[in-house]
């Protein structure tokens, strides 16, 4: 309710959350009491981690977010934290939410330096197990401090101190982990040293920003009381930096680490599960009200079911901080050679009034050009940035669209919540007042975490289909070619096989589902029904792929037969194996599966002739070379994947053409021979041009385009 005479511009707004934070967490059950006296629709939901509520703390929950981050960086360097020591120096101390909670992750933990406001702790060469019960004993110790730490555990060299001490000794075991020399430090300077040891992974739960950028004043980052202690990133010699906190470094600074090599991503990113975890706690709670309302849940009942299922809750927004670390895992891989892509995105964010580039510190397009130069990408810090607002892009156009009346996708409003909602007050869901704005959220995450931040833009641009036709499309695609299940699979290999290797799938998984996108839109575009078209291809997919590689000619079965070895080699799965090696020849799926269903025949008497045309005119020779086609900028890009989709809908019209009049296998091995016979002149004319261009190496747009032309001419015969 708007206050009177009052002025205001913005529209009515009914939603609005207090989420508490450190030192103001107590204040919730005060305000969710506010709340009920003025009679907000909200209740109790206003402000989240009330004493009926999920507590971040008890939980762990911001600092658990932060931890599958961390777990991340180091299995991608090769390293289970889980189960393999590793060195720690930390911001905080063990009374605090995200330090103490983040502190007690792994039993294999060797915190050799950390300090808060109060003191310097220094133990040089600990023992895991013993004090991660120490830290564990100093967690459950109401307002404990550095003080607390049993003295008799801290190894030799080590010691704790007060941040008011004129003067620190520093032993030289102390010295030989941090990387400097022995002597007296100032407390200011102790903590400079602290910060830039050369540990596995610095770990920031506390407040203050500690890492700016060398192009950076102390004055711009505005803490003063830490300016003494601030280094800049290219300073830092940990190998990664695991933002439990907020602002504890800048943004530069941030990318200053990267550019030198360090891993980390932002603090929006590392501490994301806090603010996951109100929200499921106030969408919970508004769904529970519409319960209440039918009184067929009582106010103990309620919340007796909001605690029982905090281990759901938990899982669902891990889940969530996973996959987009995956997510810029996989951006990152790619970044160098997508780098036009992404310039592309950030001038278009810019242009549309969604992103103001300086603001966030992205490059400008002269320092594009300068990273283009060197042969480098965009960060992680920048690859985050750019993941947040194509997000927000996302979101906001699915959201003016019809995505959440989509019967299909409509079925994310109920995996967003816990399974006992799911089974108990499923009817209720499409009453929840933020029903649209959660199916959207849950449809965007899906699009971004999976495709990356420029798939959706792209898919726009390129097709002129708006935002909900995209994730109606890529819905379809994802669905047909069964990859949820295969992303499982891939997820599951967590520390069994290299990261690279899972990233690789993962990338080539997109790049099937980017292909197949497309050309639903440009061949479905008003007829895209996710229920009633992902039952017409799936079968067929899944069909082609038990076939391979029996249906594929010599030498794609060949490279089939080495995929598969190649991914077993390394510890994956054969089943999985094969369905990774299965995708290149998959990008053809949905036009077999078409044109099997037109003539009425089998998929893999279709596939099988698919393949042999492909062989017999060297079209596997012309598909590398568009793939291999260098492009400077984004319309190189879009014209080199016309070239493609093209020759796809060529060798579509030429496998047709041959299979006309077949009625089974044998008779479709009939029909093939005779058209190979009747075009023969037509067919050598179009392999001379193909050998001729191999022969001289001439592989750019033009050549190509008249080689299409060939083909095409082909497809159009009689």
């Amino acid at each position: 309710i708007p206050p009177k005479d009052v002025v205001r511009h913005d529209p009515d707004d009914p939603y609005l959350v207090v989420a508490a934070d450190k030192g103001t967490a107590s204040f919730s059950d005060i305000a969710n009491g506010i709340s009920a006296e003025y009679g907000f629709w909200l209740g109790d939901a206003f402000a989240s981690g009330g004493s009926v509520g999920y507590d971040h703390k008890k939980m762990a929950i911001t600092a658990k977010g932060g931890w599958e981050s961390v777990k991340r960086h180091f299995r991608e360097m090769g390293t289970d934290i889980q189960t393999t020591d590793f060195t720690v120096a930390g911001i905080g101390d063990m009374s605090g939410d995200v330090f103490g909670n983040g502190m007690l992750l792994s039993r294999h933990i060797r915190l050799v330096a950390a300090f808060d406001h109060r003191h310097v702790f220094l133990d040089p060469n600990p023992d895991a197990e013993k004090s991660f019960k120490e830290r564990e004993r100093m967690f459950n110790l109401p307002r404990s401090s550095w003080a607390d730490y049993d003295a008799k555990l801290i190894s030799a060299g080590g010691g704790i101190w007060p941040r008011s001490a004129k003067s620190i000794p520093l032993s030289k075991e102390a010295a030989a982990v941090l990387g400097t020399e022995p002597g007296n430090y100032a407390p200011t300077e102790l903590l400079r040293v602290i910060l830039k040891a050369p540990v596995d992974l610095l770990w920031n739960g506390g407040i203050g920003t500690y890492v700016k950028a060398a192009s950076e004043s102390h004055a711009e980052v505005g803490d003063r009381t830490n300016d003494a202690i601030r280094l800049n990133g290219s300073e830092l010699r940990c190998k990664v930096v695991g933002e439990g906190g907020n602002l504890g470094c800048t943004q530069r600074g941030r990318i200053e680490f990267a550019l030198a090599g360090g891993r980390l991503n932002t603090d929006f990113i590392d501490n994301s599960a806090g603010v996951d975890c109100s929200d499921h706690e106030v969408n919970i709670k508004i769904l529970l009200t519409l319960v209440a309302a039918e009184k067929t849940l009582n106010e103990a009942a309620r919340n007796k079911l909001l605690a029982e299922m905090t281990d759901e809750v938990a899982a669902l927004v891990l889940r969530d901080n996973y996959m987009q670390a995956q997510a810029i895992s996989v951006a990152e891989v790619q970044a160098p050679g997508r780098l036009s892509e992404h310039a592309y995105l950030i001038k278009a964010l810019e242009k549309g009034g969604v992103l103001n580039r300086a603001i966030e510190f992205l490059p400008t397009e002269e320092g594009l050009a300068e990273r283009r130069k060197a042969g480098r990408g965009l960060t992680r810090p920048e690859l985050a940035v750019v993941l947040a607002y194509s997000k927000i892009d996302i979101y906001n156009g699915l959201l003016a669209g019809d995505v959440a009346e989509d019967p299909y996708l409509a079925n994310e409003l109920e995996n967003y919540f816990p399974t006992p909602l799911q089974k108990r007050y499923a009817e209720l869901m499409p009453k929840h007042r933020l029903r649209r704005e959660i199916i959207c959220t849950a449809v965007t995450n899906s699009i971004v975490n999976r495709m990356g931040s420029t798939f959706a833009h792209r898919m726009q641009e390129e097709t002129g289909v708006d935002a909900s036709t995209v994730a109606r499309a890529y819905a379809i695609a994802q669905e047909s070619f069964s990859m949820p299940a295969l992303w499982q699979a891939v997820e599951a290999l967590d520390n069994k096989v290299p990261a690279s290797v899972q990233i690789s799938m993962a990338v080539q998984s997109s790049r099937l589902l980017k292909h197949v996108t497309r050309w639903l839109i440009d061949h479905q575009r008003d007829r895209l029904d996710i229920a009633a078209t992902v039952p017409l291809y799936q079968p067929g997919l899944t069909a082609l792929v038990q076939h391979m590689p029996a249906i594929l000619n010599d030498y794609l079965a060949e490279s089939f037969n080495q995929g598969v070895q190649q991914y077993v080699d390394v510890g994956v799965p054969e089943a999985l194996a094969r369905r990774i090696a299965a995708i290149g020849p998959l990008y053809a799926g949905l036009d077999i599966v078409d044109v099997a269903r037109e003539s009425k025949l089998p998929v893999e008497v279709v596939a099988k002739v698919y393949f042999q045309i492909g062989s017999e005119l060297g079209l596997g020779w012309l598909r590398i070379q568009i793939e291999d086609l260098s492009v400077d900028g984004h319309w190189q890009a879009v014209a080199r994947g016309t070239l493609r989709e093209d020759l796809y809908a060529q060798q579509r019209a030429l496998t047709a053409q041959a299979l006309s009049g077949a009625r089974d296998s044998r008779s479709a091995t009939k029909q093939l021979e005779k058209w190979l016979e009747t075009h023969a002149a037509r067919l050598d004319h179009a392999r001379h041009i193909l050998s001729d261009m191999k022969a001289a190496n001439i592989a750019d747009f033009p050549s190509l385009s008249v080689a299409l032309q060939e083909i095409r001419k082909l497809a159009r015969l009689n």
